[in-house]
């Protein structure tokens, strides 16, 4: 009889990924473990601190560096395509300033996985990362490469973007691999709705190659709410435990105050730090089963 596998599912939201932040740490602080780990977008970028056992990195470099120009900013989109940074974010910031754990990464077994967006196809695209090397972290920029704020990131041929595109919240998906019980990190607070895209004729302009991503792009709102019903479905079940901000996170895309960060940072963890037990309750009886 194969073991039932618990999942930590981590939706997007660029800066709003503070939230997640501080309860991803709430989490290590108390040794809490899981089988595996699906991150969107900002989701994947921050979510993978957790497969490295590095509580507080995540708000750390993003606190240190969100004021420096290296980071993220008009003029790296002027320069390269890339709103954030591809050398200072995904280079500098792990291989020198903030160093990223890839050896804790590689061997510790609980498994984390990726979405992306396939450009030219239209439809999320899964990836296991498995060392944290330059390609795992190729993918993670993948993930989170927001559309017309980044240049389309090519990996084996396939041309990626935001993750979220196609698949914002993909706990039906991490179902289907097996992983039956569930936490899910959620970026926006109960009873939101995702309003169609403002920008669509911006899109249809940039990407009038990729048709099929400009309808996923379109149809966006649509998924995105059908998501959230399904997981507040499964929450009524009892095989999902979620976590949301109470109230909207109101923070940008981009962030040059620091406290600013911190904010949304110590919202998660309070939210965490209300429901750890609940949650240990949760993870008991899933374990149980």
């Amino acid at each position: 009889m194969n073991k039932l596998k618990i999942g930590l599912v981590l939706e997007g939201g660029s800066m709003r990924g503070m939230f997640t932040c501080g309860v991803l740490d709430v989490l290590m602080e108390n040794g809490i473990e899981f089988d595996g780990a699906i991150g969107v977008s900002a989701g994947a970028a921050f979510g993978c601190n957790y497969k490295s056992k590095q509580p507080g990195r995540a708000i750390r470099y993003n606190m240190k560096y969100c004021n420096d120009k290296r980071f993220a900013g008009v003029g790296n989109f002027i320069k390269t395509g890339n709103i954030f940074s591809k050398k200072f974010c995904y280079e500098t910031i792990p291989n020198e300033l903030d160093v990223f754990d890839r050896d804790t990464f590689k061997n510790n077994p609980m498994e984390f996985y990726i979405v992306a967006t396939d450009v030219e196809k239209g439809c999320e695209v899964y990836y296991k990362l498995e060392n944290g090397d330059d390609e795992d972290l190729e993918l993670i920029r993948a993930s989170a490469s927001m559309p017309i704020l980044s240049k389309i990131v090519t990996v084996d041929n396939t041309k990626l973007l935001d993750g979220g595109i196609a698949d914002s919240i993909p706990l039906r998906g991490f179902e289907k691999m097996g992983y039956y019980r569930n936490v899910v990190i959620l970026t926006q607070p109960m009873g939101f709705v995702k309003e169609k895209n403002k920008h669509m004729m911006l899109m249809k302009l940039k990407y009038h190659k990729y048709p099929n991503f400009i309808q996923a792009a379109k149809d966006r709102h649509v998924k995105y709410n059908a998501e959230t019903l399904y997981v507040s479905r499964r929450e009524e079940a009892g095989v999902a435990f979620v976590v949301r901000p109470p109230e909207p996170l109101n923070i940008k895309g981009i962030v040059r105050d620091p406290s600013e960060l911190d904010r949304v940072y110590q919202m998660g963890r309070r939210v965490m730090t209300e429901r750890l037990e609940e949650l240990k309750r949760f993870l008991k009886e899933s374990k149980e089963l």
